[in-house]
């Protein structure tokens, strides 16, 4: 579903600042070598992961999306009791209710905010962009706070070498102001979902159809489930045909974006999409190896770093691309 940049009667709407946040723990390859079998070699080569951030005990996805979110706050220069609404974008939720969302509200003091969490895996933190992009561009809201955080470590057979290697914790945020004077904006975006798909990448139990009972093991693990190779194929095909319709709706080309940030997935998904694009590979911004596939936090913090890092100046224009669970994918075109 292609969306226009904005209606008439909407106001175009910026990311006046970004922030994110990554457990002080490094697991490297080499660690998991000793767990699994496995090697560097071997996951560097598959994957492009070279090491992952692992939350510690009692650091829960809150707390990371509540740092995130100060930081995002402190830049764009908008104090937590002004926040209007927050979206969190997660699959690994403190609790199955309420919604993470209220935890970060309490967390960060933000109490007037209306707050609520989104599900649409590694493509959630660009869905929750999209629908804060328009409560704010509809005069709803005069603000949103938009966090993508996950405590992926949690939810990870660390017995199973395929998928184990691939996962690591961390959290992004972004605060949405409408944009005056020419001060940047969102300029269009593009949602979609294929459900048909939905057994390739799940996490089979722990909810209704598999409830986690008072003393007894769900009949199917609350763990992390893949088919890599098939995943991978709906990846690359989904995020080209995303990304050139976000592209479309802006009304540019290709040639106008100056900085591709892809979901942090695998190297070898974000290189032939790169490919498939007729793209500069030296203007996509890459922080897997870091961090490893952090699902609905990856876009977003690599959105802060670039920001941080001066990849991105004012008047540049970002492609951001996901694809996730679902199947879902998303992409967004940014003029900052």
């Amino acid at each position: 579903m292609s969306l226009e940049p904005e209606t008439p009667r909407s106001c175009p709407v910026r990311v006046a600042g970004t922030g994110s946040y990554l457990p002080e723990r490094v697991m490297t390859n080499h660690e998991l070598e000793e767990a699994v079998d496995t090697s560097d070699e071997w996951i560097t080569s598959r994957t492009g992961i070279r090491e992952r951030r692992i939350a510690k005990e009692g650091e829960f996805t809150s707390h990371m999306a509540s740092e995130a979110a100060r930081r995002a706050l402190d830049q764009a220069g908008v104090a937590a009791i002004d926040i209007e609404l927050i979206i969190v974008a997660t699959i690994t939720p403190d609790t199955l209710t309420p919604a993470t969302a209220c935890y970060v509200q309490q967390q960060i003091g933000a109490f007037k905010a209306v707050a609520f969490d989104v599900s649409a895996a590694c493509s959630g933190f660009l869905y929750a962009m999209e629908l804060a992009r328009h409560s704010v561009g509809a005069g709803a809201f005069r603000n949103a706070l938009i966090i993508g955080a996950e405590k992926l470590s949690a939810f990870v057979d660390w017995n199973d070498r395929n998928t184990c290697v691939l996962f690591g914790d961390g959290a992004g945020a972004a605060v949405l102001l409408p944009s005056t004077n020419g001060g940047g904006r969102i300029l269009s975006s593009t949602l979609g979902t294929d459900g048909a798909q939905a057994e390739l990448l799940n996490i089979p139990g722990g909810g209704s159809a598999c409830p986690a009972l008072p003393g007894a093991a769900p009949a199917r693990p609350a763990v992390l489930s893949m088919q890599g190779r098939e995943v991978f194929k709906h990846a690359v095909n989904a995020m080209r045909q995303a990304a050139n319709d976000a592209i479309a709706a802006a009304g540019l080309g290709i040639a106008d974006i100056d900085l591709i940030i892809p979901h942090q997935a695998n190297l070898r998904i974000i290189d032939a999409i790169v490919e498939r694009l007729d793209f500069n590979r030296e203007n996509v911004f890459i922080n897997l190896d870091k961090y490893g596939n952090t699902s609905a936090a990856a876009v977003a913090i690599a959105l802060d770093e670039a920001h941080r890092e001066g990849r991105v100046k004012p008047g540049d224009r970002i492609l951001l691309v996901a694809f996730g669970a679902g199947l879902t994918w998303a992409s967004a075109v940014i003029e900052w």
